[in-house]
């Protein structure tokens, strides 16, 4: 029985030795329930951004743009971003740190682009309509979502940047960049699933596709929360 502390990987967990025991067999089933998760919030956040698209049916209204470009900026390409530094279930495996640190801030910078029009609709639609802004808890967590994103932008540029910054504090920034961005992108799922509970969506599905739209978004926030916690969060001991 040997003892390993945490480390800073997405993987979690390190193994003393690969064998043919009864370690071995839960190592190994363990490793393939955890990329069967990860495959499950790929699918998952595809499927419910094209699921959304197809029912906003773009370009009938300026509303039509607003769920459709918020559940690809959040379901998607934040999703992805963050799943790109996952060693189980990236599809960038094969890529160096460096070029997954790319993929992330273009997959990040993607989100915002598509993110600010879906806004930019949704304001544009209710001052068509002359309707009150910020009175559900939909748009309000939305705001905060926005802030919270703009505000992990900052700190992924400090960080693209260390020159920027003394060396001391790059560490530590690390790990505030990846435990506040776990916050954000949960308040961004938190804000598709008060989507979801809104009268336009529920008008358009019945009872149990709404329940299994809600459900989905939680599928890739549960593997992220493992993922960040794996890697940056967690420093007990554990022994195999």
């Amino acid at each position: 029985m040997r003892s390993f502390q945490w480390l800073p990987e997405p993987l979690g967990i390190r193994v003393n030795q690969v064998g043919h025991g009864p370690g071995a067999r839960r190592c190994g089933l363990y490793l393939c329930l955890r990329r069967t998760a990860g495959a499950a919030a790929h699918l998952s956040a595809l499927g419910l951004s094209i699921y959304v698209g197809v029912l906003s049916r773009l370009g009938t209204s300026h509303f039509s743009w607003h769920p459709a470009c918020m559940a690809v900026a959040v379901c998607f390409c934040m999703t992805e971003a963050i799943l790109t530094f996952s060693v189980d279930s990236s599809p960038f495996f094969c890529c160096s740190i460096k070029a997954k640190v790319r993929l992330h801030w273009m997959m990040q910078g993607l989100a915002v682009i598509i993110g600010s029009i879906g806004l930019i609709f949704i304001v544009s639609s209710k001052n068509i309509s002359e309707s009150p802004h910020l009175t559900s808890w939909h748009s309000i967590l939305g705001i905060g979502t926005a802030i919270a994103v703009c505000g992990q932008l900052l700190c992924g540029l400090c960080l693209l940047f260390p020159k920027l910054i003394n060396t001391y504090s790059v560490t530590r920034l690390r790990l505030y960049h990846a435990t506040c961005g776990l916050v954000a992108y949960l308040m961004g799922t938190a804000t598709v699933m008060l989507g979801l509970c809104s009268d336009w969506f529920k008008a358009q599905v019945n009872v149990i596709l709404w329940y299994s739209c809600l459900i989905i978004p939680l599928i890739p926030a549960l593997v992220i929360m493992n993922q960040i916690n794996n890697g940056y969060l967690s420093k007990k001991k554990i022994v195999i």
